[in-house]
């Protein structure tokens, strides 16, 4: 019986030398690599670091690091400055521009409002004169604010208890106010009707709101029919016993709260 023939060993190195061949050289590259990571050119590092802060103002002091090393040289153990690394970034100052932007903000509002109430004392003297003038004063009560100036007239004077349409002697009176409304308002006018807190009931008031407005309307109708006035530039409401100017315990006093208000705004108010 013919025996097999054995077979020789390959040629060469064993297979084992070849792996440990492999592994020698990845660690030599590893070493390597870490031997170029740990030399640091300190000329180089300069400029990096002198451009950096002329670009973004990061680096102070000549620091190589942000912040001194706040959250990167010293470690994550330093999160508790991360304040002081937020103030270097800029956020501070943005806070004080905004802070300083308010301040000023306020500051034109006020001088606008001072602004306002010069020119509204100055339409208040004019209409004041135009009021004297036509021998309204003791009709016609004018103040004003920095939005306004408020012509006052007595609902007795208008009006019949509990009623709305206007009396004929008060037409010489609305007549009067007319042209000077047509002489100074440049912007919106309102008119507001007001009673004093006595209940209305009637079939054509239920309550003082219905009179109230119904009042402001025929003020606003007879000017607005009568006159140049253009009828967008002029508001009507009723404002019933919610606004009094005096305590309605006397029958004075409730006289004087019934009445209606005629306001000339200021030419920068819109509809």
């Amino acid at each position: 019986m013919a025996k097999r023939k054995e077979e020789s060993p390959p040629p060469g190195s064993p297979a084992w030398m070849a792996t440990f061949g492999d592994l020698m050289n990845l660690l030599l590259c590893f070493f390597v690599l870490l031997f170029s990571m740990s030399t640091v050119n300190d000329e180089k590092l300069r400029e990096i670091a002198a451009s950096l802060n002329s670009t973004f103002s990061i680096f102070t002091a000549g620091s190589t690091a942000i912040g001194d090393g706040i959250l990167i040289s010293n470690g994550v153990s330093q999160l508790n400055e991360l304040d002081e690394y937020i103030n270097s970034t800029g956020k501070t100052a943005d806070s004080e521009v905004d802070a300083e932007k308010f301040d000023e903000f306020e500051q034109m509002a006020e001088l606008l409002e001072q602004e306002n109430l010069k020119q509204m004392e100055q339409l208040a003297e004019l209409v004041q004169e135009s009021v004297e003038e036509n021998n309204l004063q003791d009709q016609v009560d004018v103040e004003f604010t920095s939005q306004y100036v408020q012509l006052t007239l007595k609902g007795s004077i208008l009006f019949d208890s509990g009623k709305a349409d206007l009396k004929q002697e008060a037409i010489p009176i609305i007549n009067k106010v007319g042209v000077i409304l047509e002489k100074y308002a440049e912007g919106l006018i309102e008119i507001e009707g007001h009673t004093d807190n006595v209940p209305m009931h009637s079939s054509t008031y239920p309550s003082n709101n219905e009179l109230s407005t119904a009042r402001a309307m025929s003020v606003f109708y007879y000017l607005t029919e009568n006159t140049s006035l253009d009828p967008a530039a002029v508001k009507h409401s009723g404002r019933g016993e919610y606004a009094p100017i005096a305590d309605n315990s006397t029958a004075a006093e409730r006289a004087k709260n019934r009445r209606v208000e005629i306001r000339i705004y200021h030419s920068s108010t819109t509809y």
